[in-house]
């Protein structure tokens, strides 16, 4: 079975309504192919098959089919069959299993499929309004191509002011207020002050960048980065300019890091050492500690996807700083940069090993291909130790850098844990792809790492590491005395605090925090959304373990302690794809009895607590199992990653 089996376009219509079926195709995916079929008649096969996998790679967080890649491996560009799905015959099958992708484009060149789309009513270069573009060898639906059109223009335009903005910079102030902020002690001797050089670079940029691990330092880098520039405003504004604070907005993608950006940003603008600048206490003032999510920030509108603020309503304020920016996918970037005024900047933060965001467009990941490298030009070399003192090593020089090179700073030390440290060794072996390094480390002793062997059938091992997160036979303490903690812990928690039912609503809610907070001392993660091993199967198999122990009720539904992921955008409800509630009773409003409800943390407001009728939530899942990809942006004191054999 080659490419030539299918070169008929009921057979290609044929081939992917038994995708569809088997669930490898979205029912969209065939609704925009069946689409193109009945509106261009003499569409090609192979131009219907590759807008049906256009789509379904959006689905996947794409935006576009790469087609050289698909050819050259067609299971793994798509991941068609989807892990934990069946390759063989299923009822709907009629007893023969559908080809496989690599069956259905056996044979065809990148040449010929290139002539399969071109079609004029179908396939355009970005002019005219074809629901396809290709560019090269990539094929997109066009409202993804113009995002990335946008967000490309949106950027190099504000790029483009760092020229004007670097030759206004009063440098002698700025060299006074960077050594105020970062002392010589906050660096190894010797040492590049990565945190340093990433707020003088972002200081003469309208667009910029910093990227790190965990605990390398991004937010005590923006909160003085904040600092730097609320000085120079009040202190030595730019020509022209009165001596006024810059108006400042922080957002974050989702509640939870919103809220935990929230905390973490105060404490960092009190510990500023300001004392030895001449409007101190001014400039601390002068620091937003509010965080918001980004749909709140640009106004969500209920069942829409159009925002308040956009290019014709633009927000009012000078600088943006957005936290968790690997989190922010390719649509909601270009909703940002368009809401944002023609002089404002944007400052984005983030991880950019993460993987990338849920929908569609690994912005940041794309942003920061070059970071590592440096490429940093001798004119910003000489430029950096006027205006820091700090010095760039030659490694990290290129004649040939590009104005997004000079914006973005890789912050390359953490102070969570140390490289030799379990954690920092294996997030370092699984950055660098080195697989046999990662056996190594998993084969050595580490006070913050384990390997837990668990056998398919041992309920007793499994049965421990979800009630109190260690083996049957394991140690209650990790090596360093920290207590380990399972899901028993935040169970135990929510039934012990309860309120009593005449409590008041700040009782209730008081109590809300404490379960939440609980509940992020242990989570299990998994690779994998099929299968025994992934999240359905996880999820069904904790449940039952953790109802044997007495820990919940014997009751599915909307019983007290059942975590609850949320799995799309409720602009209604104020919740986010990802943000995680725990279902806990309330007193019910007429009925003298406990009403289940489900307990979401308010992002916004950082201590408050958003309480939501179970009826009202349409798409949400059970959380005792998380996919990697999905706990993205959240901080757990312990995690248990299971992974099958």
């Amino acid at each position: 079975m080659n490419a030539q089996d299918f070169d008929a376009r009921e057979t290609m219509q044929a081939l992917l309504a038994r995708w569809t079926e088997r669930q490898w195709l979205r029912p969209l995916d065939w609704a925009f192919a069946d689409f193109l079929c009945r509106e261009v008649p003499d569409a090609p096969p192979f131009l219907i098959l590759a807008a049906a996998l256009a789509s379904h790679q959006v689905g996947r967080g794409h935006a576009c089919l790469d087609m050289e890649a698909t050819l050259k491996a067609p299971a793994f560009a798509l991941s068609l069959p989807p892990e934990g799905a069946a390759a063989g015959a299923t009822a709907a099958d009629e007893g023969d299993p559908p080809p496989l992708p690599g069956e259905v484009l056996d044979g065809l060149s990148l040449s010929q499929w290139r002539q399969a789309l071109t079609h004029p009513r179908l396939v355009g270069a970005g002019s005219g309004n074809t629901p396809l573009v290709r560019i090269g060898a990539r094929l997109y639906l066009r409202r993804y191509w113009q995002y990335e059109q946008d967000v490309r223009a949106e950027i190099q335009r504000r790029l483009a002011l760092s020229t004007r903005l670097q030759a206004a910079l009063p440098v002698a102030a700025m060299r006074q207020t960077l050594d105020a902020l970062f002392p010589p002690a906050t660096a190894a001797v010797g040492a590049a002050d990565w945190q340093k050089i990433a707020c003088a670079l972002a200081a003469r940029s309208g667009f910029s960048i910093v990227t790190g691990g965990p605990g390398t330092g991004k937010t005590t880098t923006v909160v003085s980065l904040l600092a730097l520039l609320q000085a120079l405003a009040l202190g030595a504004p730019l020509p022209g300019k009165p001596a006024r604070p810059l108006r400042i907005r922080l957002a974050a993608p989702t509640g939870k890091a919103a809220a935990r950006l929230n905390a973490s940003i105060a404490s960092a603008v009190a510990r500023l050492p300001l004392a030895a600048l001449p409007q101190g206490e001014a400039v601390r003032a002068a620091i937003p500690v509010t965080v918001s999510t980004l749909h709140r920030l640009l106004g969500s509108r209920s069942e829409s996807r159009r925002f308040r603020h956009h290019a014709g309503n633009p927000l009012a304020l000078d600088l943006l700083v957005i936290d968790e920016a690997s989190m922010v996918d390719l649509e909601m970037m270009a909703a940002v940069l368009a809401a944002l005024p023609a002089s404002a900047r944007l400052i984005l933060l983030g991880d950019k090993d993460q993987l990338a965001s849920v929908e569609a467009g690994a912005v940041l990941g794309e942003l920061c291909q070059r970071a590592r490298d440096g490429h940093y030009t001798p004119a910003t070399r000489d430029w950096l130790e006027e205006a820091s003192g700090e010095c760039l090593a030659p490694v990290l020089l290129d004649a040939a850098g590009s104005a997004l090179d000079q914006a973005v700073v890789t912050l390359r030390h953490s102070h969570r844990f140390s490289s030799g440290s379990g954690i920092g060794q294996l997030a370092d072996a699984v950055n660098a792809g080195d697989s046999a390094r990662l056996r190594q480390i998993w084969q050595q002793a580490h006070a913050d790492l384990a390997l837990l062997p668990l056998a398919a059938g041992d309920e007793a091992d499994f049965r421990a590491l979800i009630v109190d997160g260690g083996l049957a036979a394991g140690p209650a303490a990790n090596a360093s005395g920290v207590q380990r903690k399972g899901y028993r812990h935040y169970l135990e928690t929510l039934q012990q605090q309860q309120p009593a039912l005449d409590a008041g609503k700040e009782a209730f809610d008081e109590w809300a925090r404490t379960v939440l907070h609980a509940h992020g001392e242990f989570q299990v993660l998994c690779a994998l959304r099929r299968g025994p091993w992934g999240v359905a199967g996880l999820n069904q198999r904790i449940a039952r373990v953790l109802r044997e122990t007495g820990l919940i009720p014997a009751s599915d539904g909307w019983y007290p302690g059942r975590p609850v992921l949320v799995t799309r955008n409720d602009y209604g409800l104020g919740l986010m794809n990802g943000d995680i509630g725990i279902t806990l009773a309330l007193p019910g409003a007429s009925d003298p009895d406990w009403t289940p409800r489900v307990a979401f943390p308010a992002g916004d407001a950082g201590q408050g607590i958003r309480w939501v009728l179970p009826s009202r939530l349409q798409a949400v899942e059970t959380a005792y199992a998380l996919t990697v990809h999905k706990s993205q942006g959240s901080e757990f004191a312990h995690a248990a990653l299971l992974l099958p054999e």
